[in-house]
């Protein structure tokens, strides 16, 4: 019996093991509930700030890419308006040239109407081929502007795609992070993703914990992996079965998180973990599971769905959760043990009753059938002996009727008798 002071009153009462056991379970599940509910809270807020930060961030670089877009949209629209004046340069300077080379050669064939006619004709000549000369130039001239021209706007053009390209691909980057805010799943299946974070960790935050695979198929079914951590002293301060589901982006059938609670269900009561954890990539674009750490103990008792990245968040949360608890089941394991050596006690005891009350009824039977049979003799000797005392009687009665027998009483109403004995006394006398 365990003795409580009422804190309102200060009325002590006592109560049993029984009773004492449940009222510390109640403040276990009761610590239990708002340590966990506070740490959902807690992971919520950080995930909230994490998603803020996380849209920021994915806001600012956004912003960043664009304004490194308009720089370079800039810098091409600045080459290409450098180009634009470097040709009409170009053409302006050629232009400049053939008018002045035009009026050098108009002011020669002013001078040569003044010259001979063989002069005349030879300054002709010489103008003509000067003219073509400075002609062939300007067109090549111009020629190689357009090509260059031509070859700018073309790299630019590429340039300018592969900067849209790799704009495209970091939007789409940047898009597929925050839906599955940095999941590492390059190469690797989700069971050897969480195995290998798990694994990462083990060492430092988990030393003494259990996390394998669940190979046992005894019951027809089996999850993915089981988790049991223990203290110093082998007591299990918490076990939880984990189911992980991925699907392929571009499977035709896609299964929901519903489909897989109840046979999660089935699979830890069969093992006997006490939580059920399903790790999941299904239903991405849902708000609900996206949101992080999702309670479904309103299906079934003690499940919740994460998505990858709570993982590791989600051991640490029940397990700290369950440490406040580790005192009271510690006490609870202790008392179970009182309570079990009190209970062989009492088998034993029981039994040593039963046996001593079987031998006893035995020997009671035994004992009666013998009281019954010495009776029965009793009652026998009894009736020999009222026989024997009836004969003995009768013998007495007997014995006094044959003293009273004489001769004179047998002859009595006997005349021949009498004549007889008569006689025969006369004979004896004579």
């Amino acid at each position: 019996m365990n003795e409580i002071n009422c804190p309102d009153c200060g009325k002590v009462f006592k109560i049993d093991e029984t009773g004492y056991a449940n009222i510390l379970k109640q403040v276990r599940d009761d610590e239990f509930e708002q340590e966990l509910c506070k740490r959902l809270q807690l992971a919520e807020k950080d995930k909230i700030q994490s998603i803020e930060l996380e849209k920021r961030n994915i806001k600012i670089e956004m912003q960043a890419v664009a304004a490194t877009k308009e720089r370079k949209i800039q810098g091409l629209q600045a080459k290409l308006e450098a180009v634009e004046v470097e040709k009409t340069l170009a053409i302006s300077e050629a232009k400049s040239y053939a008018e002045k080379e035009r009026d050098a050669l108009f002011y020669k064939l002013e001078k040569i109407k003044e010259t001979s006619e063989s002069t005349k004709k030879l300054a002709i000549v010489e103008a003509v081929n000067v003219y073509q000369k400075e002609s062939e130039n300007l067109k090549n001239l111009l020629e190689r502007a357009a090509l260059e021209k031509q070859l700018l706007e073309k790299s630019l053009k590429e340039k300018y795609e592969i900067q849209i390209k790799d704009r495209d691909e970091a939007i789409e980057r940047l898009r597929d992070l925050k839906v599955r805010l940095s999941t590492k799943m390059i190469g690797e299946s989700l069971e050897q993703h969480c195995e290998i974070e798990f694994n990462r960790i083990r060492a430092t935050a988990f030393p003494r914990a259990y996390f394998e695979k669940d190979n046992d198929s005894r019951t027809g079914s089996k999850g993915d992996y089981i988790f049991r951590d223990v203290d110093d002293f082998g007591t299990e301060i918490v076990s939880i079965m984990f189911e992980m589901k991925n699907e392929i982006d571009t499977s035709s059938t896609k299964k929901k998180n519903e489909d897989f609670l109840k046979e999660l269900n089935k699979d830890r009561a069969e093992k006997g973990c006490e939580y059920a954890v399903l790790v999941s990539l299904l239903e991405p674009d849902s708000d609900l599971y996206n949101s992080g750490i999702v309670d479904v103990s309103h299906r079934y008792p003690k499940m919740y769905v994460v998505r990858p990245q709570c993982f590791l968040p989600m051991i640490t949360l029940i397990r700290n959760a369950a440490l406040k608890t580790l005192e009271y089941k510690s006490e609870l394991t202790l008392i179970k043990a009182q309570n079990i050596d009190i209970t062989n006690f009492e088998t034993s005891l029981d039994n040593f009753k039963n046996a001593f009350d079987r031998n006893y009824c035995l020997a009671s039977r035994r004992f009666e059938t013998a009281i019954q049979e010495i009776d029965k003799s009793i009652d026998h000797l009894q009736k020999t002996k009222d026989a024997l005392l009836g004969a003995d009687r009768n013998l007495r009665l007997a014995n006094d009727k044959a003293q009273e027998v004489t001769v004179k009483k047998l002859t009595r109403n006997n005349p021949t008798m009498s004549s007889m004995f008569t006689n025969l006394k006369n004979r004896n006398a004579a």
